[in-house]
């Protein structure tokens, strides 16, 4: 048995392992892992306390497969609700479609039962009014410092005042982001992985990366292993990352080759937005390996035979990067 996790997953991990030891499956290790990190209020890129979008709203997304039927569950730009991942599962579990977005989302959590929650506490809505202050010209606003937090979203819900403003935010996006992910394996052999996320910080409202999307951020097969990415999601998206990273083994490949494989992938991708890539994965015989084209991103892991979960380097892959980059 084993799990694998970024290294925010530090917060769930041990959860997830206990759930294993204690003949749980897959899937119930890996949501109670990233239900840890959802509910961890010093993290700032999944559930809870996640940064907002443009408008000040918090909108998070998370995918979970398992990798016997290959069964999966998805939810995008949800709102109030601080653990995606369980609605994701329930999504897999209770319908007949994979993803549900949005207001159509936040319904399916409510009448299955999920609880509604503040998800921006007052110290972030500080720092997202003050990300405004700085964007916004004197000439577009008056009065800016008089104005309190909970006026700041109206300010910022004006499209004819503010539309021109988003992409000259002075944080780029990929500096202030963020995901959490898990991969478990039973007792069983059945694999599972999950992603949940808060987003870039300051999205335009309604973007999805990878995170939600099965087979970019996300992919379990138990005959061949599973990957799950971070990073810049739409990359992701582009290169069908998760997902190519199980083929290659279905090709044959070592883990290590088919992670290299992958990373090559987006070193291929073209345009003025490419940025960091990172990613965890497995393969059928529980082997944990990472991959980062970022020099210091780590991963960790934990078997049953441990009492401590160990931190590793993830395996350097260099890949151009243009964007977002100091």
């Amino acid at each position: 048995m084993i799990v694998i996790a970024s290294s925010n997953g530090i917060v769930g991990i041990k959860e997830s392992m206990r759930i294993l030891k204690a003949g749980g499956s897959a899937i119930d290790a890996v949501e109670a892992g990233i239900r840890e990190v959802e509910n961890n209020p010093e993290d700032h890129s999944v559930g809870y306390s996640g940064f907002p979008n443009f408008l000040g709203q918090v909108e998070l997304d998370a995918s979970i497969m398992e990798g016997d039927t290959l069964s999966t569950g998805a939810v995008g730009a949800v709102k109030g609700y601080p653990n995606p991942i369980s609605i994701a599962r329930k999504v897999m579990e209770t319908l007949p479609h994979v993803m549900l977005v949005g207001e159509g989302a936040e319904r399916f959590a409510m009448e299955t039962g999920f609880q509604k929650k503040d998800l921006l506490p007052e110290e972030i809505k500080q720092v997202w009014a003050d990300l405004l202050k700085k964007i916004l010209t004197r000439e577009q606003f008056e009065h800016l410092d008089e104005l309190a937090i909970h006026d700041w979203i109206e300010v910022a819900s004006d499209p004819e005042k503010t539309s021109s403003v988003y992409h000259s935010t002075p944080e780029n996006p990929p500096k202030v982001g963020g995901t959490v992910n898990f991969i478990a394996m039973d007792s069983h052999g059945d694999i599972c992985t999950g992603v949940s996320t808060s987003g870039w910080a300051w999205k335009f409202p309604g973007r999805l990366g990878d995170s939600p999307v099965i087979g970019a951020g996300n992919y379990a097969h138990n005959k061949y292993g599973a990957a799950a990415c971070t990073g810049m999601g739409e990359m992701a998206i582009r290169a069908s990352t998760a997902r190519s990273v199980v083929l290659y083994m279905k090709m044959g490949k070592t883990l290590e080759e088919a992670g290299r494989m992958a990373m090559a992938d987006l070193d291929e991708l073209g345009g003025n937005y490419i940025s960091r890539m990172s990613i965890i994965a497995m393969d059928r015989k529980g082997n944990p390996m990472a991959f980062s084209n970022s020099e210091e991103a780590k991963f960790i892991y934990m078997m049953d035979e441990m009492e401590e979960p160990v931190e590793e380097p993830r395996l350097f892959v260099a890949t151009h990067m243009n964007w977002g980059m100091e």
